[in-house]
């Protein structure tokens, strides 16, 4: 689906993707053009209309590039993902920014409708290309906070469902320990290289960031820091928690092991004295005694006893 608006310093105002040739290149007037999950008729429509680089092209038809800043001759190419991992794909000229939005695996694809309630509000008169390209980046690195709150969330359950006083299901706690882990990494990747991206920015490495742009975007690059740190955090976090399901799983066969080795120590004394008074000889002071039998077993009782106490006082048992 293709999207095209034109904003200037009082409103913004959707137009027909067919009329962007009409308004292109007027003063004081930036072209949004905004597609989600795009054919193959709408990316050949915006490159022919805006002259976009066939690498560039073709990056977004390949999907789950690094986050990057490329530079052409007439544009700039960013791509960056939101804190659901939809993928963003930006294209900066003189007065137009083009954004491809992809959907996620449930099909939704990033809103952008707190874009376009801050920059409705804002109004710049100025730099108006490098003002929306900060917003657009804001409202994406904002989303990092919500994502890894849920991520901090989910190692808390995993924490409590871990030290459990009832066992739980191993194979459970490790596929979401090792699914986190991996759900983690993943997020990591896509966050980590924006911060180049906006580092280059900064630095005005696009002809269209203005110095107000760049002053914007240190606010972009602190939010950033802060994110990659409680990621950082969060892994160090999932490490502890997949060595202490370990800690925790051994503790428990060792109890297992305990119980086990003192029930067998326990029968060991009376099987003992069963062995020796099965053996198969005659001349065995016991076998004429009339209290041998009842002796034997009351032996082979107060050794269990014995046994039992002991090792139920060590907490063995």
């Amino acid at each position: 689906m293709l999207t095209a608006r034109v904003c200037t310093a009082g409103e913004i105002s959707e137009v027909e993707p067919a009329d962007v040739s009409d308004v292109l290149g007027k003063a004081d007037q930036l072209i949004w053009v905004d597609v989600v999950d795009p054919d193959e008729a709408d990316l050949a429509c915006v490159q022919e209309e805006f002259d976009l680089h066939p690498l560039a092209m073709e990056d977004i038809r390949e999907r789950h590039q690094r986050a990057k800043l490329e530079h052409y001759p007439s544009h700039s190419f960013i791509v960056a993902y939101s804190g659901g991992l939809q993928e963003v794909n930006l294209f900066i000229g003189p007065s137009w920014l083009v954004t491809v939005r992809e959907s996620d695996t449930q099909g939704e694809p990033w809103p952008i409708d707190g874009v376009l309630g801050r920059y409705g509000r804002a109004r710049p008169e100025h730099g108006m290309v490098g003002f929306l390209l900060y917003v657009i980046l804001d409202e994406l690195v904002d989303g990092y906070f919500a994502a890894t709150d849920e991520i901090e969330d989910g190692l808390e359950r995993l924490e409590e469902r871990i030290f459990a006083e009832e066992l739980p299901e191993e194979r459970s706690i490790q596929q979401e320990l090792f699914g986190s882990r991996r759900n983690l990494m993943k997020f990591r990747r896509a966050v980590v290289p924006l911060r180049d991206v906006v580092a280059l920015l900064m630095r005005r490495e696009a002809d269209w960031v203005d110095e107000t742009t760049a002053t914007h975007l240190q606010d972009v690059f602190d939010h950033i820091l802060r994110a990659i740190d409680q990621l950082d955090a969060q892994r160090e976090l999932l490490g502890n928690a997949v060595d202490a399901h370990l800690a925790v799983v051994s503790n428990r066969m060792n109890a297992v092991m305990k119980t086990m080795t003192s029930g067998g120590a326990i029968l060991l004394g009376a099987t003992l004295v069963a062995g020796v008074y099965g053996m198969n000889f005659e001349h065995m002071p016991e076998l004429g005694w009339l209290l041998g039998y009842p002796f034997a077993l009351a032996v082979m009782a107060t050794i269990s006893i014995w046994g039992f106490v002991y090792f139920k006082r060590k907490g063995w048992l």
